[in-house]
């Protein structure tokens, strides 16, 4: 697993030049293409069996590529039924467990929905379905980390100051800061505001949390409803200049993957940029 005091940029899924669809493939796409890491997307089922992890963990070490999980999208641990709370359960843990043995430092994931209720008893059920989660796999000794992503529409439970508190309060818990999300459900576009982002995560969890970073980025369509889909960096009015000069001004290091639909076209120009 690659290890940097820098930024690793990399990868939704597997690169478009890759000579095959398989996570392998695509790792080895990746360092084709001179970037660090890549996001397995597990976001409509998890794709890779028990025995193939081991595969995927070694080819990624000898390519020296960081590798990240993006659970399933069927996820909401605010859900009224008890059967889709649990099964969102399952799901992340699931994906944990798969993504801990292909080598990936983390699991990202959308937490959940509002629905009917106010956000304080959102919050508070979100939680102690994360707590669960955490609780069992530390008992399976799995350390990978869960993160809550910040969610793009206002429907959805995942703000900054949300993700930022679950992971104040709970272990194994640290956020996937979305930015395009947030420019669309947070307005968050300009120097000031992306500075604000990594300020608040400093005041709150500490230098630490800068230093193991999981950030995603990309263009982003949205409406007075939030986002409405992703967009190339130069299609859209992401102010990803400025955004890269916080990541230089504070130091930052961990984990950028671009979701972009040219997912390696957008993060080697974000590469380039953050290099020069």
């Amino acid at each position: 697993m690659k290890k940097s005091s820098k930024l690793l940029f990399g990868t939704a899924g597997i690169p478009a030049i890759a000579k095959g669809t398989g996570a392998v493939d695509g790792i080895k796409a990746v360092k084709e293409l001179k970037l660090d890491a890549m996001e397995l997307e597990f976001v409509h089922s998890v794709n890779v069996s028990e025995e193939k992890a081991p595969e995927i963990k070694k080819a990624a070490a000898e390519s020296n590529v960081a590798l990240t999980c993006h659970g399933q999208y069927y996820i909401n641990l605010n859900a009224a039924d008890s059967g889709k709370y649990e099964a969102s359960k399952l799901r992340v843990l699931k994906a944990a467990h798969i993504a801990n043995l292909c080598g990936a430092t983390s699991v990202t994931f959308h937490p959940g929905f509002y629905m009917k209720s106010a956000k304080e008893e959102a919050y508070e059920k979100v939680k102690a379905a994360l707590k669960e989660i955490v609780d069992k796999l530390r008992q399976q000794g799995n350390t990978i980390r869960v993160r809550p992503e910040t969610t793009g529409k206002h429907s959805q439970f995942g703000t900054l100051k949300e993700v930022l508190q679950l992971s104040q309060e709970l272990e194994q818990v640290l956020p996937c800061v979305d930015y395009a999300h947030m420019r669309a459900r947070e307005g968050k576009n300009d120097y000031g505001s992306f500075r604000e982002i990594l300020a608040e995560t400093e005041k709150i969890l500490g230098k630490e949390a800068l230093q193991n970073m999981h950030i995603q980025f990309a263009g982003v369509k949205f409406s007075e409803k939030g986002e409405l889909n992703h967009l190339n960096l130069k299609d859209s009015d992401l102010n990803y200049e400025d955004m890269i000069k916080t990541w230089k001004e504070f130091k930052i290091s961990g984990v950028a993957i671009s979701e972009s639909p040219n997912i390696e076209g957008d993060a080697m120009m974000l590469k380039r940029i953050y290099d020069g």
